[in-house]
């Protein structure tokens, strides 16, 4: 099976009938607009509608995005083939993906509330075509849930205004429904309800223009005594507050996927621009480091969607006896969209001033594959919050039964009842060495060995009070324990992809490179005292360089994607 995305084959063998033909639907869409329209439409920075009229069409959002037993016999929320579709948005335009985007995250509270009437009506927009957003942030300080100042006052029993502001708000021009966070005014206690962007109380006050997903509508807009009753209600208190947060555990996870098809892409288009031209005589793929830097490129793209596929397994599995999630999502989120633009310049260095031009589809990667770390809360929150669950995942493992790989088709109903979200320091997890029994690869033996040294320096010489106290120095400590479960489900999808070991030992030379980086700035830019100075220094090592796995790698696998794809022509 090849694990990248290619729209000239079959859609994934291990889904279902359904999803694969919805999902090549999708490409067929995308492949008949052809990259020059698709181009036009970006850089004029039109509206999508072309795209949604499709979606109502074939009732894409509704098929995907509704919950089994409230639309069609064939709809469910179903991580698996939601997570397929970020990838092909992403693989085409970044704009099409943050409408979809956001339509999960304002989907989030409505099917996590109690509001049985309000999951109907919403069921019945989906059909009907209609998005949906996700009004929680505000310009003065993000999305800081404590500050919020949008707030909700009692009128009569069962009758409410609400009035306040929100920023950055994708859809917020045609959203069926936008699901507000805001305050009772009276009680102060947090309050999640619905408003229609059609009526006239809800006015988009302007378009936030960016840099990126130039087609969305991003926007900033008012409630001015917004009239809502107790229908509008989604959830209040306690309730209110876990179903923004555990809304955010579903939307962010997608962030990975649109980097992982923005890569895709961008791959494709930098390996047969260099194969076809030539210098000095020569193609440049030739040149040993254009080999290296596109292989390089091409190892980090495989490692980002074994670790997506793989968490997407434990997302689908969770319950509340087992919210391991909990930390892959924050990595998938974080680590697989840097690692996106890692990727996306280890490819710019080949493909060079060609990537500029406004005809090909790397321009659109360059722009906005730096987009994705910052959406769903900074790569600095995602670490900070990884930092929470190091203790138990390193220390202090429990025994759970082997997650199998989750290809069925079925409902993934526990994400709208995720429970409270405190008590991520007691979330407990498998031992992560049972991942990488087995083989006999040098450099996953070398990684094992820094990732030793790295449990070493937390037992024998911790963070002191006042380093536990510095965010930067926890965030580079972060940066570190990361890798740790990274590569932990990458080995363990070698069981279910045939990736093979010449791949396995490529993505461990760079864990173990990246290891040592981190080690090094983790060194040479913190206080450290020289017991800590010298158990640090352990983790630097360096890999073997297998030049025979290499260059099989090379010739079997990256050079010839020079014409697996010449993108979408029509």
């Amino acid at each position: 099976m090849n694990l990248l995305l290619h729209p000239n084959h079959p859609m994934r063998p291990d889904t279902d009938a359904k999803t694969r033909d919805l999902l090549n639907q999708v490409i067929g869409f995308f492949e008949h607009k052809g990259l020059a329209q698709i181009k036009a439409d970006d850089q004029s920075g039109i509206w999508y509608q072309d795209f949604l009229t499709f979606v109502k069409e074939h009732q894409v959002f509704a098929t995907l995005l509704t919950p089994q037993g409230y639309g069609a016999p064939d709809a469910r929320w179903d991580m698996r083939r939601i997570a397929a579709m970020s990838e092909i948005l992403g693989f085409y335009g970044l704009s099409y993906w943050y409408t979809w985007q956001v339509t999960i995250l304002g989907l989030g509270p409505i099917w996590m509330s109690r509001n049985e009437a309000l999951k109907k009506r919403t069921a019945g927009l989906l059909q009907e075509g209609g998005i949906f957003a996700f009004g929680l942030s505000e310009k003065e300080h993000g999305a800081d849930l404590y500050a919020t100042q949008m707030h909700l006052s009692q009128s009569s029993v069962g009758h409410y205004t609400a009035t306040g502001d929100k920023y950055y708000i994708g859809n917020g021009n045609k959203a069926s429904f936008v699901s507000v966070f805001g305050k009772h005014a009276e009680t102060g206690e947090y309050v999640f309800f619905t408003v229609d962007s059609q009526h006239p109380k809800f006015q988009a006050t302007r378009k936030i223009e960016t840099s990126g997903v130039r087609q969305a509508y991003v926007a900033a807009f008012t409630l001015n005594q917004y009239p809502l009753t107790d229908a509008d209600i989604l959830a209040c208190g306690d309730d209110a507050w876990d179903s923004a947060l555990n809304t955010v555990n579903i939307g962010k996870y997608q962030l990975g996927w649109a980097s992982i098809g923005i890569c895709t892409h961008a791959l494709y288009e930098a390996v047969g621009h260099a194969a076809r031209r030539h210098l000095y005589g020569n193609p440049v793929t030739d040149f040993p480091h254009v080999k290296v830097l596109l292989t390089e490129a091409y190892t980090r793209l495989i490692a980002m969607k074994l670790f997506a596929l793989r968490a997407c397994d434990y997302m689908r599995s969770a319950s509340p006896e087992d919210r391991r999630y909990l930390l892959y999502n924050p990595i998938q989120k974080m680590k697989v969209t840097m690692e996106g633009e890692l990727v996306v310049e280890l490819l710019h260095q080949v493909i060079a001033a060609k990537g500029f031009e406004q005809d090909t589809y790397f321009e659109m990667a360059i722009r906005d594959i730096g987009m994705l770390p910052k959406l769903e809360g900074t790569v600095h929150v995602n670490v900070a919050l990884v930092t929470k669950f190091m203790q138990n995942f390193l220390f202090l493992p429990k025994d759970y039964p082997p997650v199998p790989k989750r290809d069925d088709a079925t409902n993934d109903g526990f994400l709208f009842n995720q429970g409270p979200t405190k008590g991520l320091g007691k979330v407990s997890f498998h031992d992560y060495r049972l991942a990488f029994v087995g083989g006999s690869s040098a450099n996953r033996a070398i990684f094992l060995e820094q990732v030793a040294a790295l449990s070493n320096f937390l037992e024998s010489a911790p963070p002191s009070q006042a380093q536990s106290k510095n965010l930067d120095y926890t965030l580079q400590l972060g940066e570190l324990f990361t890798l740790v479960p990274y590569a932990q489900l990458i080995a363990e999808n070698q069981r279910f992809y045939p990736v093979g070991e010449d791949m396995m030992e490529l993505i461990y030379r760079l864990l173990i490179t990246d290891f040592s980086r981190f080690a090094v700035r983790f060194y040479c830019s913190q206080d450290h005292d020289e017991r800590q100075q010298a158990l640090i220094l352990k983790m630097v090592r360096k890999p073997q360089l297998n030049q025979d796995a290499f260059d099989r790698v090379w010739s079997e696998q990256v050079y010839p994607l020079k014409n697996a794809y010449q993108g979408p022509v029509a």
